[in-house]
């Protein structure tokens, strides 16, 4: 029996994107290309172990959903265990990509290599970048002593805690901020600048790592993102409120500052039982909490990352979660 070393999974995306002409860089359908297909384009891409694909998703990344998350888990956490298996590759889009990451960095703690890897270009482009990009993954999936959850985009590795798409257009698309890279994929080579990702201690249970406890959940609690800015006030969180929302997140300007009517009404929510995360709307830096905050912070986390965290938070300790959980 062969043994298949490294596992590519496909979801879809503007890497497996068409467009009707190869000068088209925006018009394209995204997810029209098969997982096997974007490898066959590839020459020698199988050289030094054996690769296995599978197609999970057909999907643009901007529709990715509960459902879809579920599923890839349950695979990842699937093929982790596989002795022979050494590490994996997701094609993923790019719009949602870091909430993914994310996600699967909490809900699998990966002792092995989870690679996720994207382009901007279609796979019909004249010049696409997806081949390049799916060549490094796999370098890095194949890295000794790679593990954890990371991003693999124009050369560069970036930790799943701290990536950010921060460009609509360029190729080189993600940054990690103030973090910095993990490293960078130099002619099939990867270069280290710091350590692997490592499990989210102290931040999610140890239970989270089962995924069946996820899949056994019917409705997923419901985290919507408010942010501040010039005239903010309290509509929003009411309407949301007024709907049933389990848990808001707000982009804070600066610091986590709010706005007085903004803050008013998430503090009337959190008293109402609604689980209230401050994060900042900037790309660098984080909430320093300060004594005597009334609103919990996000640890560092990204708006986005800040609604997946409190989503399986809901999801572990129930709706009615408390504040200082």
């Amino acid at each position: 029996m062969a043994c298949h070393n490294i596992v590519i999974l496909g979801t879809g995306g503007t890497i497996a994107g068409r467009a009707a002409t190869a000068s088209d860089n925006i018009g394209y359908t995204a997810a029209q290309v098969g997982v096997e297909q974007l490898l066959a384009a590839i020459p020698g891409i199988a050289g030094g172990g054996l690769v296995l694909t599978e197609q999970l998703t057909q999907i643009d990344s901007k529709d990715m959903s509960f459902a879809v998350w579920v599923q890839l888990a349950a695979r990842v956490n699937h093929f982790l265990a596989q002795p022979d298996v050494q590490g994996i590759v997701i094609t993923h889009g790019t719009d949602t990509l870091e909430e993914s990451a994310y996600f699967l960095q909490a809900v699998c703690e990966p002792a092995k290599p989870v690679v996720l890897t994207c382009a901007m270009r279609p796979a019909t482009s004249l010049a696409p970048d997806g081949p390049q990009n799916l060549l490094d993954a796999i370098a890095v999936a194949r890295h000794p002593g790679a593990k954890g959850v990371v991003a693999v985009c124009a050369g560069t590795i970036h930790g799943a805690l701290d990536v950010q798409k921060v460009h609509a257009y360029q190729l080189d698309a993600f940054s990690s901020g103030d973090a910095g890279p993990i490293g960078y994929v130099e002619e099939g080579a990867v270069r280290l600048l710091r350590n692997w990702p490592v499990a989210i201690e102290g931040r999610l249970p140890l239970a989270i790592k089962n995924i069946a406890n996820l899949a056994s959940v019917a409705d997923w609690p419901r985290v919507e993102i408010v942010m501040n800015y010039a005239g903010a006030d309290g509509a929003v969180v009411e309407a949301l409120q007024a709907r049933g929302v389990h848990g808001l997140v707000v982009a804070g300007t600066g610091n986590g500052t709010l706005h007085y009517a903004l803050e008013a009404a998430l503090l009337k929510a959190q008293a109402a039982g609604v689980r209230v995360v401050r994060a900042t709307r900037c790309l660098n830096g984080r909430v320093l909490p300060k004594p005597g905050d009334t609103l919990s912070d996000s640890e560092g986390l990204s708006p986005v990352k800040a609604r997946v965290d409190l989503i399986l938070r809901l999801l572990i300790y129930g709706t009615a979660v408390p504040h200082a959980v």
